[in-house]
Parts: structure tokens; C-alpha cells; sequence
């Protein structure tokens, strides 16, 4: 099972990496991302507990190494506002085809919370 590295850059900037035993986390997470706290630790769990089930289903048990990078990123949010804001700066390895888009819409593409009052006529 292939094994990647992350790195972010924290809203005190603070650049860290950070531990994945699967490339899953491209499903989470995308190079150039500028997430809330918040948000980025909440992508960043779903992605390890996503990475630490493959190798339970790979090879039987659950990966010690994705939870110690998921406690260790809840430890870091916990340093920094819940809406300021951390950068996605690089992952290792990147995907083959890096235009490959995020199972999350980013900011731009996000829904917006009020309707476009010029949809409805």
C-alpha cells in the first residue's frame, strides 16, 4: 500500500507534515487548498480514518500511524482559531493526474449559503 506525506501551513505560520499510509488523503485533501481550521481538520480525519481502514482491510489491522497523524492534527487545531485559515502547500507523491478534482468542493465551489434571488422567476 502506497504511503504519502502532507504538508500544511498553519494560520501562525507554522508549515508542518504530516503522515498518511495511503494516498486517499488526495480524496480530502488538494495541494493549494486554504481551508479553515476547522474544515481542514475535519477533511484530514475522514481521510486517515479512510487510510487507516484500507490497511485494516489490506492487512487485517487498523493502522496505528493514521490515528497518531489524526491526534496530532486535532492537537494542532486545537492551537488556532476554528475559522482562521490553513494552506495545503504540497503532498508526496502527487496523484498521477494532478488536475484530478477533490471529493470537496473548494470554497469557490461550494454552494453558498443565501439563494441567487435571480434563480427563481
Amino acid at each position: 500500500m502506497p504511503e504519502m506525506s502532507f504538508a500544511v501551513r498553519w494560520p501562525d505560520g507554522t508549515v508542518r507534515d504530516y503522515y498518511s499510509p495511503s494516498l486517499v488523503i488526495h480524496d480530502h485533501l488538494t495541494v493549494g487548498d486554504r481551508l479553515s481550521v476547522a474544515e481542514f481538520r475535519r477533511r484530514a480525519t475522514d481521510g486517515l480514518t479512510e487510510a487507516g481502514e484500507r490497511v485494516r482491510a489490506r492487512y487485517g489491522f487498523l493502522c496505528s500511524s493514521a490515528a497518531d497523524t489524526a491526534a496530532q492534527v486535532a492537537s494542532a487545531s486545537r492551537a488556532h482559531p476554528g475559522e482562521a485559515l490553513v494552506e495545503v502547500v504540497s503532498m508526496h507523491p502527487p496523484l498521477p493526474f494532478a488536475s484530478q478534482p477533490s471529493a470537496y468542493p473548494s470554497p469557490a465551489e461550494a454552494p453558498s449559503a443565501s439563494p441567487d434571488p435571480q434563480e427563481h422567476s
